[in-house]
């Protein structure tokens, strides 16, 4: 899965940089599709292979939450 990121990323890097440096009729065409695999194709795909395996729960700031950081911070104290 991270090859596919980093491939997706590459591809639509290398289009953006080429729709700049190049001066042909479809350069902005080039430009948005890259954008638009960034966005759509390439942060989904790296936010769910991120997230993968972990409980959204322990990242949600709750009653319970909130006690264990303020129970954390008394103890280094």
């Amino acid at each position: 899965m991270k090859y596919i990121i980093w491939f997706f990323f590459i591809a639509s890097f290398t289009s953006i940089i080429c729709g700049y440096a190049l001066d042909v009729s479809y350069s902005q065409k080039l430009i948005g599709y890259g954008v638009l695999c960034l966005f759509f194709i390439v942060v989904p795909l790296f936010s769910w292979h991120s997230w993968k395996g972990k409980d959204p729960k322990d990242y949600m700031l709750n009653k319970e939450n909130l006690d264990k950081m303020r129970e954390r911070e008394s103890r280094k104290k």
